[in-house]
């Protein structure tokens, strides 16, 4: 805890805050992205598509608010957006 000064304590009382948010939102992100690995894993690609657009807005909106770095986010979204299209090119291939 901090000490006597006022502004020292208010700073400990905003980052005890900012503590809180930032791990509901990156529990969000780690659950939406683990959402999208299973359905990635069922190889059922037009629900990968779709989730994949909203776990895009989740990561983004999370770089946004500086929860994630933004490179962080673009590795996660690029990694994921990867495995897509290899789901889809496997799926092109034994139809």
């Amino acid at each position: 805890m901090a000490q006597r000064h006022k502004s020292a304590i208010k700073r400990h009382r905003q980052s005890i805050k900012r503590q809180a948010r930032n791990l509901t939102i990156r529990t969000h992100v780690r659950h939406t992205v683990r959402d999208l690995r299973e359905v990635i894993a069922k190889k059922d690609v037009a629900a990968a598509e779709a989730k994949l657009r909203s776990t895009m807005a989740t990561v983004h909106k999370a770089a946004t608010k500086g929860v994630l770095h933004r490179n962080r986010a673009a590795r996660h979204i690029a990694r994921l957006s990867r495995q897509i299209a290899a789901l889809r090119t496997t799926e092109g291939v034994s139809a």
